[in-house]
């Protein structure tokens, strides 16, 4: 066990090492300066507001840092952290196949297996660092933007509207974090399988942002709405029910039981692929 940790530290200071693991940082701090100042515009704050007076409530009150939050969350998650996860979770292997490291690493007298699961364990590790990287800096450039104030959290296609004062606001919040990265560790664990195959690290990553953009795309179809279910994003979704006034626990575990059988699977069929290479020739 000293010397698995030991391993999984240098795994993990190997890993942040590099440069590109701190891209997804680096651009989630611009994009959470660009899409606040946006959301901070008077015509986009007054189109936010005829949403909540519609409803009968009082806009002022909710346009605040919790709500900022949100919506940097819902709007840009999704979609760039599965971009910079899958950049990362397709390289951990890969990369070092292609760079020869690996024939290195296997002259050592360790298993293929404590490789694979030191390497899946940081690509884990990786994925909650930067979703809550990604949480904190999203609330606290709010509040520094939007000061202290109730949360409006909506997503129209996920039928929620919820309204909340600011302590139980950022509860909910707060809530969400570690399910929104327990989301996202599906599209690791698509990324991490296919840095396992005999591919390059780019092929990696452009295969599994395909499959996550098509199912994206499928989910969003209407006449789809009866088998939402099958699809990985309708799952991933799961953590927006916290926000809901009654939290579906039930739907939410059901939900995220299929996700980790999903990434236990993938990251099965990822060490049972990398058993099987040759790394002599």
């Amino acid at each position: 066990m000293r010397l698995f940790l030991l391993q999984f530290q240098g795994e993990l200071l190997k890993l942040f090492a590099r440069k590109r693991t701190y891209i997804g940082f680096g651009a989630f701090l611009g994009i959470e300066t660009i899409l606040i100042f946006l959301l901070r515009m008077d015509r986009v704050e007054r189109s936010i507001r005829k949403v909540l007076d519609s409803s009968g409530y009082e806009g002022g009150e909710y346009l605040s840092g919790l709500t900022l939050a949100f919506m940097v969350l819902i709007w840009s998650v999704f979609l760039l952290g599965a971009l910079y996860l899958a950049l990362v979770a397709g390289d951990v292997v890969s990369k070092e196949i292609e760079d020869g490291t690996m024939r290195m690493m296997l002259c050592r007298p360790v298993s293929r297996l404590r490789i694979v699961l030191v390497k899946a364990l940081a690509t884990v590790v990786y994925t909650f660092a930067l979703v809550g990287f990604i949480g904190v800096t999203a609330l606290l450039s709010g509040l520094i933007y939007g000061g202290t104030g109730g949360l409006f959290a909506f997503a129209p296609l996920e039928k929620l509207f919820a309204l909340y004062d600011f302590g139980p606001g950022l509860v909910r919040y707060a809530s969400a974090i570690p399910l929104l990265g327990l989301s996202l560790l599906t599209i690791s664990a698509l990324g991490f399988f296919f840095s396992c195959l005999p591919m390059k690290p780019a092929a990696a990553t452009i295969l599994t942002l395909s499959i996550f953009f098509v199912d994206t795309i499928l989910k969003s179809i209407p006449y789809f709405e009866s088998i939402r279910e099958w699809f990985l994003t309708a799952r991933m979704s799961a953590w927006l029910h916290v926000f809901e006034y009654q939290i579906p626990w039930e739907t939410i575990t059901e939900d995220y039981i299929w996700l980790l059988a999903i990434d236990a699977t993938l990251f099965t069929l990822g060490w049972v692929a990398f058993q099987q290479r040759d790394f002599k020739s």
